[in-house]
């Protein structure tokens, strides 16, 4: 009940706030800006102490919104750091910033090349293959591109991964890039295995398996058949205390069922942990860009990265709280 009445005042702060904006008809206007507004006989004085006020209440509001986060959900250990008294700043130790120079680049390609070597082959795997060279021959150290697989790559170079679920696991790619550089990581899948998927034969957990093993992976996998949007939501009620390291959603692309996949995944994510969404520049789905940045980037428990200039757009984000 005190959760639901602090995130009823910090909506009806904040709605008053966004109220003030449309009467002053200003895109970037402030509670600064306010006492336009207000009728001459009120102090500027009087203003600075209601501005003061508001501001005061908000942020403790929000600190103990963020307190109560950090309490009762996992963090990485590694990403983020903690002390009993005197926190300065808030938890999050390392931002997208700290893992791009390992995710953007040759060096990256050069990393996933010999893994998706080891893969067996099919048309889009191929095209990647090719793609990759190309770039490499072309422009060498110099070459800026990223993808789901090199982000991956990047991610689990840096990153300690204990834990990774994947939505839309297909033939097993981007789950081989993490399982070879983290052999020993828990794995949890969904998928719902679609027979001739996008032209490609598709077939199913048993080949991604074995996909695995070519890659030497060594930990526990788990494959959960069916919708996301249903399967999911039912793992964690079997599973509440499952938190992840690293989350990729790739599933489906409908502007629905993306929305949905990730509002699913968020609040499993540990404080550290890092989420990871496909295709946000694709020509074929072009509203997935507004999706990320609407759930993503614009969301203050997050810090996001896209990359957008080549190929089919990725974008990763580190959880604040």
């Amino acid at each position: 009940m005190g959760s639901m009445v602090l995130r009823w005042v910090v909506t009806a702060l904040m709605e008053a706030d966004n109220n003030f904006r449309r009467v002053r008809g200003y895109r970037e206007t402030t509670m600064l800006d306010v006492h336009h507004a207000l009728p001459r006989r009120i102090s500027t004085v009087l203003y600075s102490h209601l501005h003061a006020l508001y501001y005061r209440v908000r942020n403790k509001i929000s600190r103990t919104l963020k307190k109560r986060r950090w309490q009762e959900i996992p963090n990485h250990e590694q990403t983020t750091f903690f002390t009993e008294s005197h926190q300065l700043f808030e938890p999050q130790l390392a931002g997208p910033s700290t893992f791009l120079p390992h995710c953007v680049g040759a060096d990256a390609v050069r990393g996933v090349l010999p893994i998706i070597e080891e893969l067996g082959a099919d048309p889009y795997l191929d095209s990647v293959k090719g793609y990759y060279r190309k770039g490499i021959a072309e422009f060498g150290d110099e070459w800026s591109y990223a993808d789901m697989s090199t982000v991956l790559y990047g991610i689990c170079k840096v990153l300690r991964v204990q834990s990774y679920l994947e939505i839309g696991v297909r033939r097993g790619r981007s789950m081989a890039v993490v399982a070879s550089m983290r052999p020993q990581c828990r794995i949890v899948g969904f998928d719902l295995w679609i027979p001739n998927y996008c032209g490609v034969d598709n077939p199913g957990k048993d080949f991604v398996r074995a996909e695995l093993e070519k890659v030497s992976y060594r930990g526990e996998v788990e494959f959960v058949d069916g919708d996301s949007k249903k399967t999911v939501p039912e793992y964690f009620r079997k599973h509440p205390d499952a938190y992840f390291d690293l989350v990729t959603v790739d599933g489906d692309h409908s502007i629905g069922g993306a929305v949905r996949d990730l509002k699913n995944v968020i609040p499993r994510i540990k404080i550290g942990g890092i989420l990871v969404f496909d295709d946000i520049s694709s020509y074929e789905h072009p509203y997935l860009m507004k999706v990320w940045n609407r759930c993503i980037v614009r969301n203050e428990r997050f810090a996001a990265f896209s990359f957008t200039e080549l190929g089919l757009g990725v974008g990763f984000a580190i959880r604040k709280y």
